[in-house]
C-alpha cells in the first residue's frame, strides 16, 4: 500500500512539474524582459527537464501494473488484447503527430531562438501538434496498461494540462511574432484545422 501510494504521489507531482516547466520553457520572450539574453538558454534547459518528468511519469504508470492503489484495480476490458489495440490506435497517430511537429519545428522544439521564423509544415493546419501528440501518448499508455483508473486520470490530466500549456505558449508567441501570429491564429486551429477559414484566406489573397 505504501509503495502504491508513493508511486501515485510521485506521478502527480511529476505531472505538475511537467506543466510548470513546459510553461516557463515556452516563454523565452517574456522571460527575456527580466532575465535578459540568458532567458533563451534557460528555457532550453527547462524544455529538457520536461522530458525528464515525462520519463518519470511513464515509469510511475508502468509501476502501477505491480503497485496499484487498492480499490482502483479496475480494468478497461477483461480481454487485455482489446485494451492494447485501443492503446495502439491512439499511440500511433499521436506519435506521428508528435514526430511531424518536431520535424517541422526543428531546433526550436528544444532550443528556442530569436532567429526562428514561424513554422510551416503541419503548423499550417494546427498550432500545437507536439503538445497534443505528446500528452495523448499518456492516454494510450494507460489503455495498454489496461487500467481504468489510469485512463480516467490521463484524460482528466490532458484536459487540465493542455489548455494551460497552450495559453502560456501562445501568449509568448504573440509577443515574439506580433500581428503575424495573431493573424495565423485566426486562420489556424489549435488542434483541429480551420479549413473553412483557410479557404476564405486563400480567396482573399487571390
Amino acid at each position: 500500500m505504501f509503495i502504491a501510494l508513493l508511486n501515485f504521489i510521485i506521478l502527480n507531482i511529476s505531472g505538475i512539474l511537467l506543466v510548470y516547466f513546459s510553461k516557463i520553457g515556452a516563454m523565452p520572450a517574456s522571460r527575456e524582459e527580466k532575465r535578459g539574453e540568458k532567458a533563451w538558454e534557460e528555457c532550453a534547459r527547462y524544455r529538457s527537464l520536461v522530458g525528464v518528468f515525462e520519463l518519470i511519469m511513464v515509469t510511475n504508470m508502468l509501476l502501477w501494473i505491480w503497485f496499484p492503489i487498492p480499490n482502483m484495480k479496475g480494468v478497461v476490458y477483461n480481454n487485455f488484447l482489446v485494451s492494447i489495440v485501443i492503446g495502439l490506435s491512439i499511440a500511433i497517430p499521436s506519435l506521428c503527430l508528435l514526430l511531424k511537429g518536431l520535424k517541422d519545428a526543428g531546433k526550436e522544439s528544444l532550443h528556442p531562438s530569436k532567429d526562428t521564423i514561424m513554422f510551416g509544415g503541419i503548423y499550417q493546419y494546427i498550432r500545437h501538434p507536439q503538445n497534443f501528440g505528446e500528452l495523448s501518448l499518456f492516454i494510450a499508455l494507460a489503455f495498454v496498461i489496461n487500467s481504468l483508473f489510469l485512463v480516467l486520470w490521463s484524460i482528466i490530466s490532458v484536459i487540465i494540462y493542455l489548455p494551460i500549456i497552450i495559453y502560456f505558449e501562445e501568449k509568448d508567441l504573440v509577443k515574439r511574432f506580433g500581428k503575424a501570429y495573431i493573424e495565423y491564429r485566426h486562420y489556424t486551429g489549435i488542434l483541429i484545422p480551420k479549413f473553412w477559414r483557410r479557404g476564405r484566406k486563400q480567396k482573399k489573397v487571390s
